[in-house]
């Protein structure tokens, strides 16, 4: 039996999160001091005790879904389970950064260093209110990608996430955006929503945002993972430290291809897929897109313990 362990992106942040696997491993406090130490700031405190809407901004949210998904993973290992139980490893958009930083290419620090940059290089590529992502609900990805491409009109609509077979979202400018959620409509989605991000994430207008990452990954010691890292860009395993760093790079302006991600390990053999962090959006996702694989969470430390009796 083959099995992967996945890390949760953006929107899984919650006040709190983290605090009760810290209460419980002293490893995985360490990693919530390190990640502190990295940004000379006490952001454990703003994740555990602060305002959700601080913790909601992008800078503070990556690295804070980073420390709660390596806590986990630290909490696991502590009940001796490694990351090489897991065959494969991957993330949905900056949760990849923790499956690199799970499987030993990345230390936890330069992780936190680096989500915080493409946090605020994301954030400062397009100014407030200029771009918007919009999920589109009952389009398969096809239809979703032909509407966005509609919607453009000489502005920029991407196909910025394919969650799952009837969930899409889109990214650009806010005028094409609004466009595509009529045309979805039209087209027979369900639902087609604005969401409350504050930037068109995974679209060409974070090509500032992508500059910003190549010259920040280039500064970093970048090592072959212990495991294969299904790249968000390319839905493929990769080990090689110089194409990690550059899917990476194209990760900022690239389509987050999660549906594929999961076909693909499923048809290599995946059989079983564990969430490790805040949340259990991906397992919703993993459970539309491949009813056959089995998902659990790894959130709590009733989860780390339930993991461990799993896969002893």
């Amino acid at each position: 039996m083959s099995r992967a362990f996945v890390f949760p992106g953006q929107g899984a942040q919650t006040i709190g999160m983290g605090k009760a696997l810290a209460d419980a491993y002293p490893a995985a406090k360490a990693v919530f001091d390190e990640v502190d130490d990295a940004l000379g700031e006490k952001l454990s405190s703003l994740i555990w005790e602060g305002e959700i809407d601080a913790l909601t901004l992008t800078q503070n949210a990556q690295p804070a879904l980073m420390a709660t998904s390596l806590a986990a993973m630290k909490a696991l290992e502590s009940e001796g389970v490694t990351i090489e139980a897991a065959s494969y490893v991957a993330g949905h958009s900056l949760g990849e950064y923790s499956a690199l930083a799970a499987a030993g290419a990345l230390s936890i620090s330069d992780t936190a260093r680096l989500l915080r940059t493409r946090g605020e290089a994301m954030q400062a590529a397009v100014p407030v209110g200029v771009g918007a992502m919009a999920a589109l609900l009952g389009l398969n990805f096809e239809t979703a990608r032909d509407v966005a491409a509609a919607a453009a009109e000489g502005d920029i609509c991407q196909a910025a996430n394919d969650n799952d077979p009837g969930q899409v979202v889109v990214s650009g400018h806010k005028g094409a955006v609004e466009r595509a959620v009529l045309l979805a409509k039209e087209q027979g989605a369900k639902r087609a929503v604005l969401l409350p991000v504050s930037a068109p994430f995974h679209c060409a207008l974070m090509g500032p945002a992508a500059e910003a990452m190549a010259v920040a990954l280039a500064g970093v010691d970048l090592n072959e993972p212990s495991v294969p890292v299904v790249a968000n860009v390319i839905a493929e395993p990769v080990k090689d430290p110089a194409t990690i760093r550059s899917l990476l790079v194209d990760q900022v302006t690239g389509s987050v291809r999660w549906r594929e991600s999961v076909s693909w390990m499923s048809e290599n053999g995946v059989t079983e897929i564990w969430e490790i962090g805040a949340g259990k959006a991906l397992s919703g996702m993993i459970r539309r897109i491949d009813r056959s694989i089995g998902c659990k969470a790894v959130g709590t430390p009733d989860d780390v313990k339930a993991a461990a009796e799993s896969l002893a």
